[in-house]
């Protein structure tokens, strides 16, 4: 039953303009390219998906059997990624995390787009909670999930170091099935 979950978690996803693919070797040059049009956003993030961590990460989160890792287009052009993290079954629980939009797609409502994209691919598959975990240093993240219409539902301190030493505040976020859409 896990599996199953997982399985239909990870079907190509369309939406309004967009689409999300599974992660696959065949993407990791164009990705690898896509992430480092912005090293400096890295320094933010737990992971670095930037030059001379990608191929890392990138790896790290596609061995987990509970993460889903998509790349995302706008039409025919590569924009950036996001994962489904921590897939739980039995809790009918995951986050979404680990996206990147390359600097042109930000502020253009593309991060909308591919949230109700990915919360209705999520809902529609039985999940019924998804979280979000947002460093407290990214304004812009707090912003989009506020937007997004995600409650915050409080600060978990000092709850993981990143991949430069900082140890994190993480702001969590949730959106429920009974919620959606907002």
């Amino acid at each position: 039953m896990p599996e199953l979950l997982a399985d239909r978690l990870a079907e190509p996803m369309t939406g309004d303009g967009c689409r999300a693919e599974l992660f696959d070797k065949r993407h990791r040059d164009a990705l690898r390219a896509a992430c480092a049009e912005d090293g400096d956003i890295w320094q933010i993030y737990a992971t670095n998906f930037g030059p001379g961590g990608f191929d890392d990460a990138i790896d790290l989160y596609r061995t987990s059997s509970r993460n889903r890792t998509f790349v995302l287009f706008d039409g025919d052009e590569l924009a950036g990624m996001s994962s489904y993290l921590g897939i739980d079954p039995n809790r009918q629980v995951l986050e979404i995390g680990g996206t990147y939009y390359r600097p042109r797609f930000r502020g253009t409502g593309f991060n909308r787009r591919v949230k109700d994209m990915m919360l209705r691919r999520a809902f529609d598959c039985g999940i019924r909670r998804v979280e979000f975990r947002v460093d407290q240093r990214n304004a812009r993240s707090q912003a989009a999930m506020k937007k997004l219409g995600a409650v915050r539902e409080g600060l978990l301190r000092a709850d993981r170091i990143t991949w430069t030493g900082h140890v994190r505040d993480t702001v969590l976020f949730s959106i429920l099935k009974d919620e959606w859409p907002v």
